[in-house]
């Protein structure tokens, strides 16, 4: 099984940096979208794993590649916090306190939403 996260992981890691990118090159604002955005599709994704995984709608091997493999890799906790640290080491205390607060919430909504589904 460790095989099986650690090659979800890569995808979920190379997925992360493609679409990461994607969005930074979209943008023209300092605010962490791409981290943002990727954290919120992740949760939403592994909430719905969790969810057909206890249905026993996907098996073991299926949720430990894209539930615990991809989307672990896919999302970011250490991304968000260091993204946080710089927002404040600038002084710029709304955005950081408006980022914190939509990460937090947006990503429990959206993996209640997927846990729902």
């Amino acid at each position: 099984m460790i095989w099986l996260i650690g090659f979800g992981g890569s995808f979920g890691a190379g997925f992360r940096f493609l679409i990461g990118n994607w969005i930074i090159k979209k943008t023209t604002t300092k605010f962490p979208y791409s981290t943002l955005i990727i954290n919120l599709i992740g949760s939403f994704i592994l909430g719905l794993l969790v969810n057909l995984h206890r249905a026993e709608v996907i098996a073991d091997t299926g949720y430990f590649f894209f539930g615990i493999g991809f989307c672990g890799a896919f999302t970011t906790f250490s991304t968000f916090a260091n993204e946080v640290v710089f927002i404040l080491l600038e002084k710029r205390w709304r955005v950081a306190f408006l980022y914190i607060v939509l990460s937090i919430v947006l990503a429990l909504m959206g993996a209640s939403v997927g846990l729902i589904l």
